[in-house]
């Protein structure tokens, strides 16, 4: 029996997922073979000695204390993709409402409420304050090509805009996904200089942590207006600030207020709103309990966030597998072990990612759980599971 643990309310489509009778699910587990979690801060977590996988219902796992989990041979799993269509809706609603001046504009009929069978005529009156641009003709640069980008790149297209995608790193599924009408960016530069609105869509790395700020704002258009429904700290909030005040960003849309943000001239902050649909939660919850059924019931490990991904097609009667460092020898140490034990290897795989490593062994016998034990033993090995 598979025990998991829930640290938020997740969706019953993720818990249909597990066959009754072979898992339990609920929030208290004495100790657990997993967790599933959403926003829950697990950074104070103290991992039971039996847990192996965390399983986040989303893509962003800074709720996560990541490299504490790999030391430990934990799987941290999240949900790339998932929940792409809702934020993709959310930004083509943040194009409509940076470019119009909806929300200022719905502000301002707040203050003539009051004003009884005049309202009509001081609405024809005050209008002109709110026109603003359609969103035809005019350029989007999406920064960050994964599936909520390519989402959002082709579905401009269809506002007549042009667009131009940048990525350096984008992944085969992505290219196959995208318009071959999206203008491929060869470098920041190129988005800055053309673009009337530019969108953001990559993770908070050291290298994007304030990619926006005074020096990259400069070199924009004027007048530009940016989405921001990926990461708050991807943007240098006091610069945001300065060149909304002079002009030269006419609008800011973000999914990550603060509190010098709500309010501000030309910002429309959201409340964190990119994936809080339904259909999301829904997508997100099943992702996200079929990683962890597949690792926990075959070893195969897919969307992993520390780890490296790697799947097999079961071959032989038993599998080991080894969660490892990425050093010399660990193969040749792990087949050794098997075969001073006289266990024939049927298949094997192995993927590194970074300081870890993963392989797993088909074999044609059944494997103890002694011998798991005497090979988590072994200098470099994490943890080792058996199937």
């Amino acid at each position: 029996m598979y025990q998991i643990k829930l640290l938020n309310k997740i969706s019953p489509s993720g818990l249909d997922v597990f066959p009754k009778g072979q898992y339990t699910c609920a929030e208290e587990c004495g100790n657990p073979d997993a967790v599933m979690v959403r926003s829950a801060k697990m950074h104070d977590y103290a991992f039971e000695p039996g847990l192996r996988a965390i399983a986040r219902a989303g893509a962003g796992v800074n709720n996560i204390p990541v490299e504490r989990c790999s030391e430990e041979g934990i799987v941290v799993f999240n949900t790339p993709g998932a929940n792409a269509n809702a934020v993709k809706e959310l930004a083509m609603t943040g194009l409509l409402l940076s470019a119009r001046k909806i929300v200022p504009a719905i502000r301002w009929l707040d203050t003539i409420k009051e004003e009884g069978d005049a309202v009509p005529a001081l609405v024809e009156k005050g209008k002109g304050k709110f026109t603003g641009p359609e969103l035809k003709g005019k350029t989007l640069g999406v920064i960050g090509l994964g599936a909520i980008g390519v989402d959002v790149a082709n579905t401009a297209r269809h506002f007549g805009m042009k667009v131009y995608g940048y990525d350096p790193y984008m992944s085969v599924a992505a290219a196959w996904a995208i318009s071959r009408e999206i203008k491929h960016a060869a470098s920041l530069q190129e988005i800055y200089e053309n673009c009337d609105f530019i969108s953001l869509h990559v993770p908070l790395t050291p290298e994007t942590r304030g990619m926006v700020n005074t020096e990259s704002i400069n070199t924009m258009r004027a007048g530009v207006r940016i989405l921001n429904l990926a990461r708050g700290e991807l943007c240098v909030a006091e610069d945001l600030l300065a060149a909304l005040e002079d002009g030269k960003v006419g609008c800011y849309v973000t999914d990550f207020p603060s509190a010098e943000l709500i309010g501000a001239r030309n910002v429309v902050a959201i409340p964190h709103l990119g994936a809080s649909t339904p259909e999301s939660e829904d997508n997100c919850a099943r992702m996200a309990a079929e990683e962890l059924r597949d690792y926990l019931e075959n070893g195969n490990i897919r969307n992993s966030v520390n780890l490296p991904n790697l799947t097999m097609e079961r071959s032989g009667q038993g599998r080991l597998a080894v969660i490892h460092r990425n050093i010399p020898n660990m193969i040749s140490t792990i087949t050794h072990a098997l075969s001073e034990n006289r266990i024939n290897i049927e298949n094997m795989t192995n993927k590194s990612r970074g300081d870890y490593a993963y392989t797993v062994v088909d074999v044609n016998s059944d494997l103890s759980e002694e011998l798991a034990a005497s090979i988590g033993k072994l200098e470099g090995i994490i943890r080792v599971s058996i199937y």
